[in-house]
């Protein structure tokens, strides 16, 4: 059993990488930037799935309640929800406590060395 019967591997990569990816990296991006948590991120992520489901199911005719398709399609939108997330939220921390944290790599700060000690 394949998981996508009716469809091109393009067709595949552009729905599902290109449109569903890109509003889950937008919608990651835009969760951090509220200053909400992950979690808020991952969840979020449900009802885009769903929504990426029934794009294939209305330009392609693939059945729209395909329960292992939408688990992996899910799984990808919330890695690249969380990704966008975690690259935001280190990029705030950065910009907006410039004299207390320094960049650790892409996704991620740690504590600068000349930052001023705990009273």
């Amino acid at each position: 059993m394949s998981l996508y019967e009716n469809e091109s591997i393009f067709q595949v990569l552009f729905v599902t990488l290109i449109l569903g990816g890109g509003c889950a990296i937008m919608a990651g991006r835009g969760i951090a930037l509220t200053w909400r948590n992950i979690g808020t991120a991952a969840i979020a992520m449900i009802p885009l799935g769903l929504a990426v489901r029934f794009v294939h199911f209305a330009l392609f005719n693939e059945p729209l309640l395909q329960p292992q398709t939408y688990i992996v399609e899910t799984i990808f939108l919330i890695a690249a929800a969380c990704l966008s997330f975690r690259r935001t939220r280190a990029q705030q921390m950065i910009r907006q406590y410039y004299w207390l944290y320094e960049p650790s790599g892409p996704l991620g700060w740690r504590l600068r060395q000349d930052a001023p000690a705990k009273a």
